[in-house]
């Protein structure tokens, strides 16, 4: 309240639930909005000038590379809106709070010593939860335990870390692309047993993250996802839980085992021992161990998990398995194609962006698989292209995924790289050739008798872009929705179209 303009905090403190305010929202040019659990409410006064946002900046403290600013001694971030000129046009001040015993759900996990992933959208109180534990292992189970503080959204703005850490001890990162950097120095420098990090976000990150363990050090941290199958499906930080291969078995091998010849199976040992999803701020879903959970996925086996679940002051702990339906899964579907080659279907056309045309034709003949390169991208069914190309978003990528086009990337182009692509490609395109996408059918069909929109189960670009097509065969409108990994296709009438 006190790096507010007076009318603001004023406004805020008068309402009887302002103990609850989680965010407030300041804005060039429109009136401020105060965000509740119950809703935002526009705080009645004029609209926001450069005078205000000024007076705010100039009481917090210094923006980083990531536009994330603090006030010292406290959890809350401002964020900060520029303009092309840099200028700070809009700031979102959220307030921080760490909250005590919120983790005695799986304290005995943190006891166990092995390392432990949170996943959860945003929001759901994953940092919280870590700044929690980093409390609990430093302060009452008595382990050294480093804190590796990206934004300084877990122990707070300034030198002096919170309270809320306990007697963890806190690194600070200069900028969020050196945070692999001081991931690594603190394990050299300064012997801890235990490592807090938020947000493990990038592929040097997940580096990072699996030296540590390999070191013996126990490993704490989130990362972008909600669901194991995220995870398993975003190659970025799927090494985090062991990575994914395909392997091709001999006839005799593959007669034993009673499956396809092509089959995918966990590519190393997971850096994390233990996963938990954040279902809510009372319910978790724990996978204990999470090289059994991946396996189970990939070969569409039951996965166990624990639910715990917070219940008036107790804890109760339910074991449950399902077939997970899941991006992992989809990935397993695509073996059923690869063996059996599907001669009698068209080759699977690819469009390579920035690699060489002669090495993906050299890559399929060495696999005995059958691809079109294709010219135009229009015409493709499928965009190869590297990592560096595709973190430039020039326009030929835009231009791409605004067509829906699955595009895969590779982190470089050696030919084991490119062969292994090309196999996963062509599995996943024939799969989807032969799929008759009942379900999708359905919801199309239920369209069209209520006049309601349906949105679909998240899915990859491949499986969207023949969603798109089924809608069209049935005269629907249709268009994708969310990001990733939640992106998939609604479905609506012609008539919603036109009056949205």
């Amino acid at each position: 309240m006190k790096v507010l303009p007076t009318e603001i905090s004023t406004y805020i403190k008068a309402r009887p639930e302002h103990e609850e305010l989680l965010e407030i929202i300041l804005d060039l040019g429109r009136v401020p909005v105060a965000r509740f659990p119950s809703g935002d409410i526009t705080i009645g006064m004029a609209d926001i000038e450069y005078s205000t946002i000024r007076y705010v900046c100039d009481r917090v403290g210094n923006f980083g590379a990531d536009n994330r600013a603090g006030i010292e001694r406290t959890l809350h971030r401002i964020s900060a809106l520029r303009n092309r000129r840099g200028e700070v046009v809009g700031l979102t001040c959220r307030r921080g709070r760490a909250i005590f015993g919120q983790i005695e759900i799986v304290r005995d996990i943190i006891e166990s010593g092995k390392s432990i992933l949170l996943l959860g959208p945003p929001g759901i109180g994953k940092t919280t939860m870590l700044r929690e534990m980093a409390r609990v292992i430093a302060s009452e189970l008595g382990k050294r335990a480093v804190v590796v503080d990206t934004s300084n959204e877990i122990a707070g703005d300034g030198d002096i870390p919170h309270e809320g850490i306990g007697s963890a001890r806190r690194m600070q990162v200069p900028t969020p692309d050196k945070q692999h950097h001081v991931m690594i120095e603190a394990v050299e420098n300064h012997m801890p047993e235990v490592i807090i990090i938020d947000e493990i976000g990038t592929e040097l990150e997940a580096s990072a993250a699996r030296t540590i363990a390999e070191r013996g050090v126990q490993l704490i941290g989130t990362a972008h996802g909600n669901k194991l199958e995220n995870l398993l499906a975003n190659p970025t930080l799927s090494d985090l839980i062991g990575g994914v291969e395909t392997v091709t078995l001999g006839d005799e091998e593959a007669r034993r085992r009673g499956t396809q010849k092509a089959i995918l199976e966990r590519r190393s040992s997971p850096t994390f021992d233990i996963l938990i999803e954040i279902q809510n701020r009372d319910q978790l879903s724990i996978h204990p161990d999470v090289s059994t959970s991946v396996d189970a996925l990939l070969l569409r086996d039951e996965v166990v998990t624990e639910i715990r679940t917070v219940q008036d002051g107790q804890i109760k702990i339910e074991r449950t398995s399902s077939r997970r339906n899941s991006a992992a899964q989809s990935i397993g579907r695509t073996l059923d194609a690869s063996s059996d080659r599907h001669h009698n279907q068209r080759p699977t056309k690819v469009y390579p962006f920035g690699i060489s045309r002669k090495r993906l034709a050299q890559a399929a003949s060495s696999l005995g698989l059958q691809i079109m390169l294709a010219r135009e991208i229009d015409e493709t069914d499928v965009v190869i292209t590297l990592r560096n190309y595709y973190q430039n978003n020039s326009t030929t990528i835009q231009q791409i995924e605004d067509h829906n086009i699955p595009i895969y990337v590779l982190r470089n182009s050696s030919q084991s790289q490119i062969q292994s692509c090309i196999s996963d490609v062509v599995a996943m395109h024939n799969t989807y050739l032969s799929d008759p996408f009942t379900d999708t059918e359905n919801a199309a069909k239920k369209v069209i008798n209520t006049g309601k929109a349906i949105e679909l189960q998240p899915a990859d670009a491949f499986i969207r872009r023949q969603q798109h097509e089924i809608a069209n065969q049935y005269a629907l409108g249709s268009k994708s929705v969310g990001e990733e990994p939640n992106r998939r296709v609604r479905f609506f009438t012609s008539y919603e179209e036109i009056s949205n």
